[in-house]
């Protein structure tokens, strides 16, 4: 039956003109995702009004292509010049930016590319096998579940601060007051604008985030006037090769890390209303706390660039999943395919797959053709996009100025979206030379407004603080983000104080309650897994640390 449904649903999608159109709008996504300030969203939008002449297989092939290609666009603009195309590419410019600084533009592109092609390959595998089980623990999160996870997402800025705790706390706190800004989403009301008509609009986090990313780097690359005249080719030597080979062989190697990175893109792109802004930032956090040597992340380190790109990719590949199983859309961009669809009398349930097998497995087909589509097209394009490498300093930073600002302008059409552009971009040159991680205070203006969001569902719902501790999945998370937030000092500190020792035991011990009240049969077995694991690390350590203290 299965093997009907597909060769069926290849039939729908092999014909040259849907192959064309799937072509074209992954290219159109990849040119898309490049551009920073110029949102996938808006691409898949624009997108929509050619599919209506369309049949429902050829509009969503389309979309899904542009889907693809603006995910693994923004990793070209975040490699080379330190700026994310799209939220999704946030987490990848912390190690591909330094890695194409340090000479290695050439094998960072291609850690990206195969990286987000590994990623949606896995994702596919998951779509095709496990898409209505995912699809029901979706349907489990209430606000506290989110508000819970989000709280789980902030706790990478400890990770994310470096060697300088302190004023990574601070940047990251910087970020959250920054999202407070304007009027509250939930009650209408205005907070810290203090009379000024400007602040009281509050600050749209794209024009933020391309200005502390984009602007004041910029003004770091030409602040000095001989370093302005020379290109990055000529300050060192840069291979400007797509090191194709090299990349694969590396994410091979460290094949845990990509499937752990493509497991936490599909499960966070389940979650309606996540996305790939999320799953990118945790999938880091999770590989550099992994990671042997996590003192090197932020340096180009090739672990850093896979796990946020596979990450995101996968991320897809869960939204769609919820979109097709449940009818609930994953995020923005699938809520404007399930608009399409139900333009076409089409319409996404339970039972959508069983009763619709053609379209459901032609989905899944254009996924997984569209993975391949873009690695095609992203080989022949960064070979132009390497180029710039070889452009001189005040050349590119005018040119991307320019594009960032038309960015900038074109998501809202209002004049203040390009003062904020300037302003953080100021507030970004200032926070680098006083040695401020920026990553921290970015990751506090995109999660802030999402934390918040939750947090006052929350408590319009029910003003009882336990309820965040009553919830399993709610639970899970704050156990999580606890030991979290302890990480790295356990890391610094492991095999040197006693603490330690306890470390592990007490943190599986802490996820067996919230799996036992989840109920079912799956999840309190992984429950019990985790408490024997975790009174076999615990007598371990004990053996350990009696053995330590006869010997001392």
């Amino acid at each position: 039956m299965i093997l009907e449904n597909i060769a069926a649903a290849i039939s729908e999608l092999a014909s040259l003109q849907t192959l064309f159109l799937m072509t074209i709008g992954a290219s159109a996504g990849l040119i898309a995702g490049a551009i920073p300030g110029f949102t996938i969203a808006m691409a898949v939008v624009l997108t929509l009004p050619f599919t209506f002449g369309m049949d429902a297989t050829q509009g969503v092939a389309t979309m899904i292509g542009v889907y693809v290609g603006g995910l693994s666009g923004g990793l070209m603009s975040g490699i080379l010049i330190g700026i994310p195309g799209t939220p999704s590419s946030v987490a990848t410019t912390f190690d591909g930016f330094p890695m194409a600084r340090n000479g290695e533009p050439g094998y960072a592109l291609g850690l990206g590319v195969w990286s987000s092609f590994f990623g949606g390959i896995i994702a596919t595998l998951m779509l095709v096998t496990v898409a209505p089980q995912l699809a029901k623990v979706g349907l489990e999160f209430q606000p506290w579940d989110y508000f819970s996870l989000i709280f789980f997402a902030l706790t990478v800025t400890a990770s994310l601060a470096g060697e300088n705790m302190i004023k990574g706390l601070i940047a990251g706190a910087l970020g959250l007051v920054i999202a407070c800004v304007g009027e509250d989403d939930i009650n209408g009301v205005k907070r810290f604008d203090f009379g000024i008509e400007y602040l009281g609009e509050g600050f749209a986090f794209l024009p933020v985030l391309i200005g502390l990313f984009a602007f004041s780097r910029l003004m770091t690359d030409i602040r000095d006037k001989t370093t302005a005249r020379k290109a990055l080719s000529e300050m060192q030597d840069v291979d400007v090769r797509i090191e194709h080979r090299r990349a694969v062989k590396a994410i091979l190697t460290r094949w845990v890390n990509l499937v752990r990175s493509s497991i936490i893109g599909v499960f966070t792109g389940v979650l309606p209303a996540a996305g790939s802004s999320i799953s990118n930032i945790l999938a880091y956090d999770q590989a550099k706390k992994a990671a042997p040597d996590p003192e090197k992340f932020g340096s180009g380190h090739v672990d850093g660039i896979i796990a946020p790109e596979s990450a995101n990719n996968a991320t897809a590949g869960g939204a769609l999943i919820t979109m097709m199983a449940l009818g609930i859309p994953g995020d923005i961009i699938t809520a404007v395919m399930l608009g399409a669809l139900l333009i076409h009398d089409v319409i996404p349930s339970p039972s959508f797959i069983t009763e619709q097998p053609t379209i459901a497995y032609s989905i899944f087909i254009a996924f997984f053709f569209a993975n391949f589509l873009v690695l095609g097209l992203q080989s022949v394009a960064l070979r132009a996009f390497v180029q710039v490498t070889r452009v001189r300093m005040y050349v590119l930073a005018s040119i991307i100025l320019a594009y960032c600002g038309i960015g900038v302008f074109s998501l809202n059409n209002i004049v203040s979206d390009m003062w904020t552009l300037a302003v953080f971009g100021v507030v970004g040159y200032v926070m680098r030379l006083l040695g401020f991680p920026l990553a921290p205070m970015i990751l506090g203006v995109v999660l802030g407004p999402i934390a918040e969001r939750w947090l006052s569902r929350s408590l319009a719902l029910s003003t009882d603080v336990s309820e965040f501790f009553i919830h399993p999945w709610s639970l899970f998370f704050i156990m999580i983000s606890v030991f979290s937030i302890f990480f790295n000092q356990y890391q610094q500190e492991r095999g040197k104080k006693t603490w330690t020792l306890a470390y592990p035991p007490a943190f599986l011990l802490a996820l067996v309650t919230p799996l036992m009240l989840m109920g079912g049969i799956v999840r309190p077995a992984i429950a019990m897994v985790l408490l024997g694991l975790a009174l076999y690390t615990g007598l371990k350590n004990l053996k350990i640390y009696q053995s330590n203290r006869q010997g001392n």
